[in-house]
Protein backbone atom coordinates (compact mmCIF):
# COMPACT_ATOMS: atom_id res chain seq x y z
CA UNK A 1 0.00 0.00 0.00
CA UNK A 2 2.66 2.62 1.10
CA UNK A 3 4.30 1.59 -2.73
CA UNK A 4 1.36 2.62 -4.70
CA UNK A 5 0.64 5.96 -2.55
CA UNK A 6 4.50 7.05 -2.85
CA UNK A 7 3.22 6.08 -7.15
CA UNK A 8 0.08 8.32 -6.51
CA UNK A 9 1.76 11.11 -4.30
CA UNK A 10 4.84 11.84 -7.21
CA UNK A 11 2.47 11.11 -9.82
CA UNK A 12 -0.28 13.82 -8.60
CA UNK A 13 2.64 15.96 -8.11
CA UNK A 14 3.71 16.08 -11.25
CA UNK A 15 0.63 16.33 -13.23
CA UNK A 16 -1.04 19.36 -10.35
CA UNK A 17 2.35 21.15 -10.30
CA UNK A 18 2.21 21.47 -14.07
CA UNK A 19 -1.02 23.34 -14.04
CA UNK A 20 -1.32 25.65 -10.35
CA UNK A 21 -0.55 27.40 -10.34
CA UNK A 22 1.61 27.77 -13.49
CA UNK A 23 -0.63 26.82 -16.31
CA UNK A 24 -2.54 30.16 -16.59
CA UNK A 25 0.32 32.37 -15.90
CA UNK A 26 2.36 30.31 -18.69
CA UNK A 27 -0.63 30.56 -21.05
CA UNK A 28 -1.01 34.27 -20.48
CA UNK A 29 2.97 35.00 -21.07
CA UNK A 30 2.76 32.64 -24.31
CA UNK A 31 0.03 36.04 -25.27
CA UNK A 32 -3.19 33.98 -24.92
CA UNK A 33 -6.58 35.10 -23.45
CA UNK A 34 -8.77 33.52 -21.63
CA UNK A 35 -10.75 32.13 -24.11
CA UNK A 36 -7.80 30.24 -25.42
CA UNK A 37 -6.95 29.36 -21.61
CA UNK A 38 -10.52 28.27 -20.63
CA UNK A 39 -9.79 25.93 -23.74
CA UNK A 40 -6.89 24.25 -22.53
CA UNK A 41 -7.82 23.89 -18.85
CA UNK A 42 -10.91 21.70 -20.24
CA UNK A 43 -8.76 19.51 -22.39
CA UNK A 44 -6.96 17.60 -19.44
CA UNK A 45 -10.40 16.50 -17.52
CA UNK A 46 -11.51 15.42 -21.18
CA UNK A 47 -8.62 12.88 -21.29
CA UNK A 48 -9.95 11.60 -18.30
CA UNK A 49 -13.65 11.03 -19.59
CA UNK A 50 -12.78 9.36 -23.52
CA UNK A 51 -10.07 7.17 -21.60
CA UNK A 52 -10.56 5.79 -17.92
CA UNK A 53 -13.43 3.29 -19.13
CA UNK A 54 -10.97 1.80 -22.07
CA UNK A 55 -8.35 1.70 -19.89
CA UNK A 56 -10.07 0.24 -17.35
CA UNK A 57 -11.34 -2.71 -19.40
CA UNK A 58 -7.72 -3.02 -21.26
CA UNK A 59 -6.54 -3.58 -17.80
CA UNK A 60 -8.98 -6.53 -17.31
CA UNK A 61 -7.36 -7.85 -20.16
CA UNK A 62 -3.88 -6.86 -20.48
CA UNK A 63 -2.90 -6.39 -16.90
CA UNK A 64 -2.33 -3.78 -14.70
CA UNK A 65 1.42 -3.52 -14.95
CA UNK A 66 1.46 -2.83 -18.43
CA UNK A 67 -0.84 -0.13 -18.32
CA UNK A 68 0.99 1.83 -15.42
CA UNK A 69 4.25 1.48 -17.44
CA UNK A 70 2.30 3.68 -20.08
CA UNK A 71 1.15 5.89 -17.39
CA UNK A 72 4.96 6.42 -15.82
CA UNK A 73 6.41 6.96 -19.62
CA UNK A 74 3.35 9.72 -20.10
CA UNK A 75 4.29 11.20 -16.74
CA UNK A 76 7.94 11.28 -17.46
CA UNK A 77 7.63 12.65 -21.43
CA UNK A 78 4.27 15.43 -20.93
CA UNK A 79 6.65 17.70 -18.76
CA UNK A 80 9.58 18.12 -21.57
CA UNK A 81 6.84 19.15 -23.78
CA UNK A 82 6.05 22.55 -22.22
CA UNK A 83 8.96 23.30 -22.62
CA UNK A 84 9.38 23.73 -25.96
CA UNK A 85 5.92 25.74 -26.53
CA UNK A 86 6.01 29.08 -28.50
CA UNK A 87 2.69 28.90 -29.62
CA UNK A 88 0.03 28.90 -26.75
CA UNK A 89 -2.35 26.55 -28.79
CA UNK A 90 0.44 23.63 -28.78
CA UNK A 91 -0.61 23.61 -25.33
CA UNK A 92 -3.75 22.21 -26.17
CA UNK A 93 -2.53 18.48 -27.70
CA UNK A 94 0.14 18.61 -24.68
CA UNK A 95 -2.30 19.23 -21.94
CA UNK A 96 -4.29 16.43 -23.36
CA UNK A 97 -1.20 13.96 -23.98
CA UNK A 98 -0.75 15.15 -20.12
CA UNK A 99 -4.51 14.02 -19.12
CA UNK A 100 -4.11 10.63 -20.67
CA UNK A 101 -1.53 9.74 -17.59
CA UNK A 102 -4.09 9.98 -14.33
CA UNK A 103 -6.50 8.65 -16.93
CA UNK A 104 -4.54 5.56 -16.98
CA UNK A 105 -2.86 5.73 -13.47
CA UNK A 106 -6.73 6.49 -11.50
CA UNK A 107 -8.63 3.31 -12.83
CA UNK A 108 -5.57 1.14 -12.67
CA UNK A 109 -4.50 1.99 -9.39
CA UNK A 110 -8.14 1.42 -8.20
CA UNK A 111 -8.28 -1.88 -9.68
CA UNK A 112 -4.91 -3.16 -8.15
CA UNK A 113 -6.14 -1.85 -4.57
CA UNK A 114 -9.79 -4.21 -4.77
CA UNK A 115 -7.68 -6.95 -6.21
CA UNK A 116 -5.04 -7.15 -3.47
CA UNK A 117 -6.91 -5.38 -0.46
CA UNK A 118 -10.17 -7.40 -0.79
CA UNK A 119 -11.29 -6.95 2.96
CA UNK A 120 -9.89 -4.13 3.79
CA UNK A 121 -10.45 -2.38 0.58
CA UNK A 122 -12.24 0.69 2.21
CA UNK A 123 -9.24 1.77 4.14
CA UNK A 124 -6.74 1.22 1.49
CA UNK A 125 -8.73 2.97 -1.23
CA UNK A 126 -8.43 5.73 1.34
CA UNK A 127 -4.88 5.54 2.27
CA UNK A 128 -4.56 5.76 -1.59
CA UNK A 129 -6.13 8.69 -1.99
CA UNK A 130 -5.03 10.82 1.09
CA UNK A 131 -1.32 10.40 -0.42
CA UNK A 132 -2.67 12.01 -3.88
CA UNK A 133 -4.37 14.73 -1.78
CA UNK A 134 -0.47 15.35 0.01
CA UNK A 135 0.39 16.24 -3.68
CA UNK A 136 -2.04 17.89 -4.73
CA UNK A 137 -1.36 20.31 -1.71
CA UNK A 138 2.32 20.04 -2.16
CA UNK A 139 2.18 21.51 -5.85
CA UNK A 140 0.84 24.40 -6.19
CA UNK A 141 3.58 25.68 -3.12
CA UNK A 142 6.11 24.21 -4.36
CA UNK A 143 5.22 25.42 -7.79
CA UNK A 144 4.69 29.12 -6.62
CA UNK A 145 8.08 29.40 -4.95
CA UNK A 146 9.88 28.48 -8.04
CA UNK A 147 8.10 30.75 -10.40
CA UNK A 148 8.86 33.79 -7.44
CA UNK A 149 12.64 32.74 -7.07
CA UNK A 150 13.11 32.77 -11.02
CA UNK A 151 10.99 35.98 -11.19
CA UNK A 152 13.65 38.27 -12.40
CA UNK A 153 15.05 35.89 -15.57
CA UNK A 154 13.51 37.14 -18.40
CA UNK A 155 11.51 35.82 -20.45
CA UNK A 156 9.47 31.91 -19.79
CA UNK A 157 12.35 30.44 -17.79
CA UNK A 158 10.60 30.95 -14.58
CA UNK A 159 7.54 28.64 -15.88
CA UNK A 160 10.01 26.40 -17.92
CA UNK A 161 11.21 25.44 -14.48
CA UNK A 162 8.47 24.17 -13.04
CA UNK A 163 7.76 21.69 -15.57
CA UNK A 164 11.94 20.81 -14.96
CA UNK A 165 10.70 20.32 -11.67
CA UNK A 166 7.37 18.19 -13.02
CA UNK A 167 9.93 16.11 -14.58
CA UNK A 168 12.16 15.33 -12.05
CA UNK A 169 8.81 14.47 -9.65
CA UNK A 170 7.81 11.89 -12.68
CA UNK A 171 11.01 9.84 -12.34
CA UNK A 172 10.58 8.59 -8.85
CA UNK A 173 6.93 7.40 -10.72
CA UNK A 174 8.99 5.95 -13.46
CA UNK A 175 11.21 3.77 -11.79
CA UNK A 176 8.47 2.58 -9.00
CA UNK A 177 5.92 1.31 -11.64
CA UNK A 178 8.56 0.00 -13.57
CA UNK A 179 9.90 -2.15 -10.59
CA UNK A 180 5.67 -3.39 -9.91
CA UNK A 181 4.96 -7.07 -9.98
CA UNK A 182 1.29 -8.14 -10.46
CA UNK A 183 0.20 -11.41 -8.86
CA UNK A 184 -1.72 -12.45 -12.08
CA UNK A 185 -0.23 -11.22 -15.15
CA UNK A 186 -2.91 -10.52 -18.32
CA UNK A 187 -3.02 -12.54 -21.24
CA UNK A 188 -1.37 -10.05 -23.42
CA UNK A 189 -4.44 -10.40 -26.00
CA UNK A 190 -5.83 -6.97 -26.49
CA UNK A 191 -9.49 -7.49 -26.58
CA UNK A 192 -11.66 -6.75 -29.58
CA UNK A 193 -14.75 -3.73 -29.67
CA UNK A 194 -17.13 -6.61 -28.67
CA UNK A 195 -15.52 -6.44 -24.87
CA UNK A 196 -15.68 -3.19 -24.86
CA UNK A 197 -19.49 -2.91 -25.28
CA UNK A 198 -20.42 -5.84 -23.50
CA UNK A 199 -18.39 -4.26 -20.61
CA UNK A 200 -19.90 -0.74 -20.69
CA UNK A 201 -23.47 -2.51 -21.23
CA UNK A 202 -22.86 -4.58 -18.07
CA UNK A 203 -21.97 -1.79 -15.80
CA UNK A 204 -24.93 0.49 -17.18
CA UNK A 205 -27.15 -2.61 -16.80
CA UNK A 206 -26.56 -3.15 -13.15
CA UNK A 207 -28.89 -0.09 -11.35
CA UNK A 208 -26.28 0.10 -8.37
CA UNK A 209 -23.26 0.09 -10.07
CA UNK A 210 -25.19 3.02 -12.16
CA UNK A 211 -26.49 4.69 -9.08
CA UNK A 212 -23.41 4.96 -7.21
CA UNK A 213 -21.29 6.18 -10.17
CA UNK A 214 -24.40 8.67 -10.25
CA UNK A 215 -23.82 9.41 -7.16
CA UNK A 216 -19.83 10.03 -7.62
CA UNK A 217 -20.72 12.41 -10.46
CA UNK A 218 -23.23 14.66 -8.32
CA UNK A 219 -20.37 14.61 -5.26
CA UNK A 220 -17.88 16.04 -7.91
CA UNK A 221 -19.65 18.40 -9.67
CA UNK A 222 -20.33 20.13 -5.89
CA UNK A 223 -16.78 20.26 -5.47
CA UNK A 224 -15.85 21.53 -9.24
CA UNK A 225 -18.29 24.41 -8.69
CA UNK A 226 -17.20 24.98 -5.03
CA UNK A 227 -13.23 24.90 -6.06
CA UNK A 228 -13.80 27.37 -8.60
CA UNK A 229 -16.34 30.04 -7.55
CA UNK A 230 -15.89 30.17 -3.61
CA UNK A 231 -12.67 32.12 -4.47
CA UNK A 232 -14.37 34.66 -6.40
CA UNK A 233 -17.49 34.65 -4.29
CA UNK A 234 -14.88 35.18 -1.09
CA UNK A 235 -13.07 37.67 -3.22
CA UNK A 236 -16.37 40.02 -3.78
CA UNK A 237 -17.07 39.95 -0.06
CA UNK A 238 -13.63 41.49 0.09
CA UNK A 239 -11.64 39.08 1.44
CA UNK A 240 -7.62 38.65 1.41
CA UNK A 241 -6.04 36.05 -1.22
CA UNK A 242 -4.05 34.60 1.47
CA UNK A 243 -7.65 33.70 4.00
CA UNK A 244 -9.22 32.52 0.51
CA UNK A 245 -5.81 30.28 0.74
CA UNK A 246 -6.31 28.65 4.44
CA UNK A 247 -10.08 28.08 4.01
CA UNK A 248 -9.00 25.70 1.02
CA UNK A 249 -5.71 24.36 2.59
CA UNK A 250 -8.08 23.24 5.85
CA UNK A 251 -10.49 21.42 3.44
CA UNK A 252 -7.78 19.78 1.68
CA UNK A 253 -6.25 18.32 4.67
CA UNK A 254 -9.81 17.61 6.83
CA UNK A 255 -10.17 15.64 3.70
CA UNK A 256 -6.68 13.86 3.74
CA UNK A 257 -7.10 13.22 7.54
CA UNK A 258 -9.82 11.34 7.37
CA UNK A 259 -10.32 9.84 4.51
CA UNK A 260 -8.32 6.96 5.53
CA UNK A 261 -10.51 6.79 8.86
CA UNK A 262 -13.83 6.75 6.57
CA UNK A 263 -12.12 4.13 4.51
CA UNK A 264 -11.70 1.62 7.55
CA UNK A 265 -15.80 2.68 8.30
CA UNK A 266 -16.60 1.96 5.12
CA UNK A 267 -14.64 -1.68 5.72
CA UNK A 268 -17.21 -2.40 8.65
CA UNK A 269 -20.70 -0.65 7.95
CA UNK A 270 -22.98 -0.67 5.25
CA UNK A 271 -21.46 1.61 2.39
CA UNK A 272 -24.66 2.63 0.89
CA UNK A 273 -25.31 4.27 4.11
CA UNK A 274 -21.96 6.41 3.83
CA UNK A 275 -22.26 7.17 0.53
CA UNK A 276 -25.68 8.33 0.96
CA UNK A 277 -24.94 10.48 3.97
CA UNK A 278 -22.13 11.84 2.38
CA UNK A 279 -23.86 13.24 -0.53
CA UNK A 280 -26.75 15.07 1.66
CA UNK A 281 -23.45 16.63 4.18
CA UNK A 282 -21.48 17.94 0.80
CA UNK A 283 -24.97 19.30 -0.50
CA UNK A 284 -25.94 20.98 2.40
CA UNK A 285 -22.57 22.49 3.21
CA UNK A 286 -22.51 24.01 0.12
CA UNK A 287 -26.06 25.36 0.57
CA UNK A 288 -25.14 27.22 3.56
CA UNK A 289 -22.34 29.14 1.76
CA UNK A 290 -24.33 32.00 0.87
CA UNK A 291 -25.39 32.39 4.35
CA UNK A 292 -22.49 32.14 6.04
CA UNK A 293 -21.85 35.54 7.27
CA UNK A 294 -17.92 35.41 8.64
CA UNK A 295 -14.80 34.28 8.09
CA UNK A 296 -14.93 31.57 10.57
CA UNK A 297 -17.99 30.49 9.73
CA UNK A 298 -16.82 29.83 5.99
CA UNK A 299 -14.20 27.92 7.23
CA UNK A 300 -16.33 25.89 9.64
CA UNK A 301 -18.54 25.23 6.25
CA UNK A 302 -15.64 24.09 4.15
CA UNK A 303 -13.83 21.83 6.40
CA UNK A 304 -17.50 20.32 6.82
CA UNK A 305 -17.52 20.02 2.68
CA UNK A 306 -14.64 18.31 2.80
CA UNK A 307 -15.87 15.93 5.26
CA UNK A 308 -18.72 15.51 3.02
CA UNK A 309 -16.42 14.67 0.49
CA UNK A 310 -14.16 12.01 2.05
CA UNK A 311 -17.39 10.21 3.66
CA UNK A 312 -18.50 9.87 0.19
CA UNK A 313 -15.52 9.29 -1.80
CA UNK A 314 -14.16 6.83 -0.19
CA UNK A 315 -17.28 4.81 -0.09
CA UNK A 316 -18.06 4.72 -3.56
CA UNK A 317 -14.82 2.70 -5.35
CA UNK A 318 -14.75 0.64 -2.23
CA UNK A 319 -19.03 -0.29 -2.86
CA UNK A 320 -18.06 -0.35 -6.83
CA UNK A 321 -15.10 -3.28 -6.11
CA UNK A 322 -18.42 -5.23 -3.70
CA UNK A 323 -20.76 -5.10 -7.12
CA UNK A 324 -18.34 -5.51 -10.14
CA UNK A 325 -17.22 -8.72 -10.74
CA UNK A 326 -13.65 -9.58 -10.58
CA UNK A 327 -12.60 -9.66 -14.21
CA UNK A 328 -13.98 -6.64 -14.98
CA UNK A 329 -13.52 -4.81 -11.50
CA UNK A 330 -10.89 -2.50 -14.14
CA UNK A 331 -13.77 -2.25 -16.35
CA UNK A 332 -16.45 -0.61 -13.70
CA UNK A 333 -13.37 1.11 -11.71
CA UNK A 334 -12.79 2.86 -15.49
CA UNK A 335 -16.57 4.19 -15.64
CA UNK A 336 -16.68 5.45 -11.95
CA UNK A 337 -13.89 7.37 -12.98
CA UNK A 338 -15.14 8.55 -16.61
CA UNK A 339 -18.74 9.38 -15.03
CA UNK A 340 -16.51 11.25 -11.98
CA UNK A 341 -14.69 13.86 -14.71
CA UNK A 342 -17.85 14.52 -16.07
CA UNK A 343 -19.40 15.45 -12.91
CA UNK A 344 -16.23 17.50 -11.92
CA UNK A 345 -16.19 19.35 -15.46
CA UNK A 346 -19.80 19.87 -16.09
CA UNK A 347 -20.01 21.77 -12.40
CA UNK A 348 -18.23 24.80 -13.06
CA UNK A 349 -19.78 24.96 -16.60
CA UNK A 350 -23.23 24.97 -15.15
CA UNK A 351 -22.82 26.76 -12.17
CA UNK A 352 -21.29 29.23 -13.67
CA UNK A 353 -24.27 29.51 -16.17
CA UNK A 354 -26.20 29.68 -13.12
CA UNK A 355 -24.69 32.36 -11.23
CA UNK A 356 -24.56 34.58 -14.56
CA UNK A 357 -28.21 34.02 -14.91
CA UNK A 358 -29.71 34.45 -11.10
CA UNK A 359 -26.74 34.84 -8.92
CA UNK A 360 -24.07 33.15 -6.30
CA UNK A 361 -26.58 31.62 -4.22
CA UNK A 362 -28.75 29.98 -6.53
CA UNK A 363 -25.35 28.65 -8.20
CA UNK A 364 -24.72 27.10 -4.51
CA UNK A 365 -27.72 26.23 -4.39
CA UNK A 366 -27.84 24.07 -7.40
CA UNK A 367 -25.08 21.61 -6.04
CA UNK A 368 -27.22 21.46 -2.68
CA UNK A 369 -30.58 20.27 -4.90
CA UNK A 370 -28.79 17.84 -7.20
CA UNK A 371 -26.78 16.19 -4.72
CA UNK A 372 -29.98 15.61 -2.78
CA UNK A 373 -32.25 14.43 -5.96
CA UNK A 374 -29.10 12.20 -6.79
CA UNK A 375 -29.10 10.90 -3.19
CA UNK A 376 -32.70 10.06 -3.21
CA UNK A 377 -32.05 8.28 -6.51
CA UNK A 378 -29.21 6.25 -4.94
CA UNK A 379 -31.52 5.28 -1.77
CA UNK A 380 -33.79 3.47 -4.11
CA UNK A 381 -31.48 2.03 -6.58
CA UNK A 382 -29.29 0.33 -4.29
CA UNK A 383 -32.65 -1.01 -2.20
CA UNK A 384 -31.74 -4.93 -2.88
CA UNK A 385 -31.34 -7.39 0.44
CA UNK A 386 -28.61 -9.31 -1.42
CA UNK A 387 -26.07 -6.26 -2.42
CA UNK A 388 -22.81 -6.32 -0.49
CA UNK A 389 -23.10 -3.81 2.47
CA UNK A 390 -19.65 -4.32 4.06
Amino acid sequence: MYYLSLIGLFAIFSTTVSKNPVLPLYVQALGAGDSVLGLIAAISPLAGILFSFPVGVLSDHLGRRHLLIASGVIFLLAPVFYLFIIDPLWLIPVRFFHGTATAILGPVVLAIIADRFPVTKGEALGTYSSATLVGRSLAPFIGGIIITYFALIPGLFQYQMVYVAAALAAIPVFILVLRYREEHPGSMTVPGLAIFRDSLATFLRNRRLRATAFAEMATYFAFGAFETFLPVYLSAHHFEAYQIGIIFAIQVLVIALTKPFFGRIADRIDKRLQIAAGMLITGCSIALVPLAGTYIIILIVSAIFGIGISLSTVATGAYVADLARSEQIGASMGALSSIMDIGHSTGPLVTGIIITIAGYSYGFYAGCVLAVVVTAVFVISVQDPNAPTG
